[in-house]
């Protein structure tokens, strides 16, 4: 079959039968079940811009997906070879059909051993995230401008939800065959690190002015231009630079993920949101002091206007690019709500950050570990449910469940033998911290299976709408959780729970 063979107008409707895989090597034109090839008139839209795969068939309404996919077109596709044949360039199971994904059981592609190897490097991550929070926000900037720490966990949420969108989507991507081709694979990394960019450039202006804006209700008549231009152009500065380091790291490991049988989905979206939390904040913290050196001088105002300038660029450069065009159209709604979502967050934070400063250390950790199990979770949800393959729900959920025990064990250990957090571990706080953690964990686990479908649903990319929602709801209820954890721990310990400030 030649590429002309593969259009709407040419494609065979085979009837009764239901695709079970993509092909291995590229954007896949083709399905195989058996020895019939069914010709595919579409490539997942989540490539292209956030929705799903069909196939052209007759087959009867069971075997339809359960919501009508929105419609979308694709040009220029390469053919690939049919499904069932190893890549000559990534190793592929013919029976798992799909990547490594395409396995019945939850556990049958390494989700023990890879979730829980990359959730202890997160924790890592986490950890010096949450040891750099507690010692920044006694930094002078910090004092002076406490609007900042109102900006962290917004912004934290923000950058962490694009970046974990980006992971998500390159995991999809993999999975479907499409970065193993040199020309979509490159035309999808490039678009879609030119969309982190323009997301993060218009998301940092965004956090920057909303986190103002809440620190003038909290503080009234303590603000002035100079500080907001502070703020926004902080903001901006520090998502930008962060994406640029995150997203060619997360491009690269799903790329060696591929490569060496790894599936992306079980570790590509816990590492980018962990240490992407630390690097953001290592380099708002630097930008933030710069800045407020020249906090009297035109030196934010011009740093403000010129990344401003950048954004139309990178409109223009994301318009071009197939893969990324429509996600850049449609992808910022979950993105805003879920700022606004975590906006609540950061004004718990703020409120209580002084009254129990071990929430500095405790809150990224805990909300960041049960959001990335969450995401885990939402990722393998979202490629099963793109590559029409079966998820064990139950196995995966008592998976990861479990995966979690070790992993907090692991974190409570470290900052008490470190003497981390301004927390007086006594048994009564240790059994505080584990009914706060189980209830969370549990909480994040039945939401990103409940939020990725409804979603898929009504015809929603997860890729690019579940995850945005999913974590900014963990890190609300996370942080209210813990507030009402130490609040109740200061009535029978109070130098356990308020810690020493």
């Amino acid at each position: 079959m030649d590429r002309s063979g593969i259009s709407s107008g040419a494609a065979r409707r085979i009837s009764g039968l239901r695709p079970q895989s993509l092909g291995s090597t590229g954007t896949a034109g083709i399905m195989l079940q058996g020895e019939t090839i069914i010709a595919v008139n579409n490539i997942p839209q989540s490539m292209t811009g956030g929705v799903i795969p069909t196939a052209t068939s007759s087959s009867s309404s069971d075997d339809e997906p359960s919501s009508p996919p929105p419609k979308y077109t694709a040009e220029d596709l390469e053919y690939s070879e049919p499904a069932g044949r190893p890549s000559r360039h990534y190793g592929r199971d013919e029976e798992a059909g799909l990547g490594f994904h395409g396995l019945e059981n939850g556990q049958g592609d390494g989700l023990l051993m890879q979730a829980s190897t990359t959730l202890i490097f997160a924790v890592s991550g986490l950890i010096c995230a949450g040891w750099l929070l507690d010692v920044i926000q006694h930094w002078q900037v910090f004092i002076d401008i406490s609007e900042l720490i109102i900006l962290i966990p917004i912004l934290l949420n923000l950058k962490g939800n694009l970046e974990m969108n980006l992971a998500s989507r390159l995991s999809t991507a993999a999975n479907l065959g499409l970065l193993d081709q040199r020309a979509s694979r490159n035309a999808f990394i490039k678009g879609n690190l030119g969309l982190l960019q323009l997301q993060s450039l218009a998301v940092g202006s965004v956090a920057g002015l909303f986190s103002f804006g809440l620190g003038v209700v909290v503080h009234p008549a303590t603000n002035n231009f100079n500080e907001i231009a502070l703020m926004i152009t902080a903001s901006m500065l520090c998502a930008a630079m962060s994406s640029f380091v995150l997203g060619g790291f997360m491009c690269g490991l799903v790329l060696v993920c591929r490569r060496y049988r790894i599936n992306p989905d079980n570790i590509a979206c816990p590492l980018a949101s962990s240490f992407g939390d630390l690097v953001t904040l290592v380099i708002l913290a630097a930008v933030s002091v710069f800045l407020q050196k020249y906090i009297n001088s035109p030196l934010s105002a011009l740093m403000l206007v010129m990344l401003l300038a950048l954004i139309p660029v990178w409109v223009i450069y994301v318009r071009k690019n197939k893969y990324v065009c429509e996600v850049a159209k449609e992808g910022w709604g979950p993105v805003f709500a879920a700022m606004v979502i975590a906006s609540t967050a950061g004004l718990v934070l703020e409120r209580y950050i002084n009254e129990f400063p071990g929430m500095a250390l405790i809150s990224p950790v805990l909300n960041g570990l049960t959001g990335n199990i969450g995401s885990i979770y939402a990722s393998r949800i979202s490629t099963s449910l793109h590559a029409n393959i079966k998820e064990n729900y139950r196995e995966t959920e008592k998976t990861l469940f479990l995966v979690h025990i070790p992993v907090q064990t692991v974190f409570l250990t470290v900052i008490a033998l470190l003497g981390l957090g301004h927390v007086q571990w006594t048994v009564l706080v240790v059994l505080g911290y584990w009914a706060v953690a189980l209830c969370l964990i549990v909480i994040s686990l039945a939401m990103a299976k409940w939020i990725t479908h409804l979603f898929w649903n009504r015809g929603y990319d997860p890729d690019n709408y579940a995850l945005p929602i999913l974590t900014s709801l963990l890190d609300v209820i996370g942080t209210v959780l813990l507030v009402v954890g130490f609040w109740a721990l200061s009535y029978s310990d109070p130098t356990s729970s308020a810690g020493d400030s």
